[in-house]
């Protein structure tokens, strides 16, 4: 009997759900291939947080790898996988030459997680207070993100937006992208606590993530005093996971403003909340955090580009938008304060995630769509040319600078003295 196909991910970090959006998607991505009866290993040459998921619970297998070293294609060519999964560009670029050298018949997809480059020209046009042009899209980091999506077989991508930027401004073929949004097999969140039971508003998210520190700074500068002015017995409950010192210094007991910083059940502090605030001024992909907010019945007030890829069509927002301090202490205020706008918007949260990211939307298409790729794999590298010419340069300067690192180091080892 065969043995079942497997499955290699090559991690830029080790997943951490509990820390951050993009360690959900992940987990469910591992689980989206378990389900099809793959077996899935996962590698990285990170360490090992104190927050990561005990993936053997799943029946996943660990290997931890190292970077610019050989002995990771004898450990790839030895287990043979159908399928290797890059986990962002930077891990495309890092060991994709050597996955083609190892294994040149396995299904090469990269998950982007949000497209960096996007991320990047936002939070550049920001600090310089001007507009995103081409020109900020364009970037180096750009370069190298779209080379690594032409350098794959298939690329998932988390967004509708992201999906209509790579096609309409990168002018990335249809064929090398695979709209893949947060995947729930539970869309909502069972027995939350009424508007009466809740209390203060919650923020999350991972400090480590420029766009969340930014929204800190925004909320303790502008936001939170106007909300404060008229909500004098309020609080902020600020979680997420590795608050730096600069973070927890912001704490306040006297005005309302409190760093949390671990939450060890997001769900939980994010269910106890009245009212979720979001105030990000740039960012890209999908927030897990406002997904979370409306699975637990908690309204949100987020800006455009914090809903961006997550509204539904003629369908309102599960809380309000705004992208203005004044108009995010408004609609927070209103939303805090008046029972009958706090359960519409409740509903029309409940219902947009169980419309447009229950797992049984998306499965059978992105399944498809990775098995018809898997299937025509010789044809399709072909029709891809651009991907065929960058594999041909890139992989070999990549290829040679890695070696020498290589080189490099057992050198200085074997120079070592005892």
């Amino acid at each position: 009997m065969n043995a079942a196909p497997l499955l290699i991910v090559i991690g830029y970090v080790w997943p951490e759900p509990n820390s951050s959006a993009a360690g959900s998607r992940m987990l469910s991505l591992l689980k989206l291939y378990l389900a099809q009866g793959w077996r899935v290993m996962f590698a990285s040459a990170a360490e090992q947080g104190p927050h990561r998921y005990p993936l053997s619970a799943l029946g996943i297998s660990e290997h931890k790898i190292a970077l610019n070293d050989s002995s990771f294609e004898y450990w790839l060519a030895s287990v043979n996988p159908q399928a290797v999964m890059f986990d962002r560009f930077m891990l495309e670029e890092q060991f994709g030459w050597r996955v083609e050298q190892a294994c040149p018949q396995a299904l090469r997809i990269l998950d982007m997680e949000d497209c960096h480059a996007l991320r990047d020209a936002r939070q550049r046009c920001f600090n310089a207070k001007v507009p995103v042009d081409a020109q900020a899209l364009n970037s180096e980091l750009a370069m190298r993100e779209i080379a690594a999506i032409y350098r794959c077989d298939i690329t998932l991508v988390i967004s509708e937006f992201e999906m209509q930027l790579l096609q309409q401004h990168y002018q990335l073929p249809a064929s090398l992208l695979c709209y893949c949004p947060f995947l729930l097999d539970q869309p909502t969140a069972e027995s939350a606590l009424s508007y009466a039971q809740r209390q203060h508003f919650i923020a999350i998210g991972n400090f480590r993530h420029a766009p969340n520190w930014q929204a800190v700074l925004w909320l303790k500068q502008q936001i939170w005093p106007l909300i404060r002015s008229q909500l004098p017995q309020a609080q902020l409950h600020i979680y997420g996971a590795y608050p730096p010192p600069k973070a927890t210094a912001l704490h306040n007991e006297r005005d309302g403003f409190c760093i949390k910083g671990w939450a060890e059940d997001a769900i939980k502090v994010l269910q106890q909340a009245r009212v979720c605030l979001a105030p990000l001024a740039y960012g890209a992909g999908l927030k897990g955090k406002l997904l979370d907010a409306m699975r637990c019945g908690t309204p949100n007030v987020t800006t455009r580009i914090g809903a961006e890829g997550m509204q539904l069509e003629h369908q309102a927002w599960g809380g309000a938008i705004a992208d203005t301090a004044e108009g995010i202490a408004d609609a927070a205020v209103q939303l805090y304060q008046q029972h009958e706008l706090w359960q519409q918007a409740q509903q029309h949260g409940y219902q947009l995630v169980q419309q447009k990211f229950a797992l049984q939307q998306h499965q059978a298409r992105i399944w498809q769509q990775l098995t018809q790729t898997a299937a025509a794999l010789a044809e399709h590298r072909q029709h891809n040319f651009t991907g065929l010419m960058l594999r041909h340069h890139a992989y070999r300067s990549t290829k040679f600078m890695g070696q020498w690192i290589e080189a490099k180091t057992r050198l200085a080892a074997l120079t070592q003295p005892d």
